[in-house]
């Protein structure tokens, strides 16, 4: 179930609630008894192990085909 960050105006607790995402929007009491919260934004955390991408054989040139360079592309400025 995900978990959705808060922080209370009152008080300026911060706190978290589990909830379903169909519920996301939905405002939350600070445990304090307030009511005067706004929710966080977060980011979202995945553990496991991190993925390495094999590289490619050839680096892909970022350089535009046909060579040249300057103003024009062509090499006509010497």
């Amino acid at each position: 179930m995900p978990r959705y960050e808060f922080r209370c105006r009152t008080c300026a607790s911060t706190f978290e609630v589990d909830r379903p995402m169909s519920a996301a929007s939905d405002p939350a009491d600070c445990p304090s008894g307030h009511d005067d919260t706004v929710k966080l934004l977060t980011t979202v955390g995945l553990g496991g192990r991190a993925r390495t991408a094999t590289p490619p054989a050839v680096a892909p040139s970022m350089a535009p085909a046909g060579g040249g360079g300057g103003c024009c592309g062509g090499g006509c400025c010497g």
